[in-house]
């Protein structure tokens, strides 16, 4: 059976810019507050909830761990559950505030396994919908997102917020 493949070379070019000398991404959030310009929604004791800068869907969250590790056996066991715990109230926000109908959960754990920051740990809630695959991206090549990336971390914020 043949398989399509999917070309995204802007997204080689995003995941180079996150790593350049000047440090990580994720770690910049994470020494900063919670802001619309890290896209950081919520922070615990060892992590934080960001939104993806490239959502695949509206809601498309990021959990990830405060430290600068790359292998999940790494983390101390406080800072596992920790995680575990974020992941749990990210799940909770998404149901809370966009109901979707089934949530994607992942991990892509190293460069090969397709981790595109292969250094910082992160697990990926992608909210799903009934139909959100419709012709579109096939017809013309692009994902429609329903909703802003400031609109979005204004909705968890405030969701967060509330919940602090």
């Amino acid at each position: 059976m043949e398989r399509d493949v999917l070309f995204r070379p802007d997204r080689f070019k995003y995941v180079r810019k996150l790593m350049k000398p000047e440090g990580c991404v994720f770690c910049k959030a994470a020494k900063s507050e919670p802001s619309f310009e890290t896209l950081c929604v919520y922070k615990s004791k060892y992590s934080m909830i960001v939104l993806n800068k490239f959502p695949y869907n509206s809601g498309h969250l990021l959990i990830i761990p405060l430290k600068h590790e790359g292998d999940l056996l790494a983390l101390s066991k406080e800072a596992y559950a920790d995680l575990n715990d974020t992941l749990r109230l990210a799940m909770k926000a998404l149901q809370d505030t966009y109901q979707p109908g089934g949530v994607n959960v992942g991990l892509n754990h190293g460069a090969v396994a397709g981790a595109g920051i292969p250094d910082h740990l992160h697990y990926h809630l992608i909210p799903r919908w009934a139909g959100d695959l419709n012709f579109f991206p096939l017809i013309a090549e692009t994902k429609v997102v329903v909703e802003s990336l400031e609109q979005t971390y204004d909705r968890l914020l405030s969701y967060f917020t509330r919940k602090s």
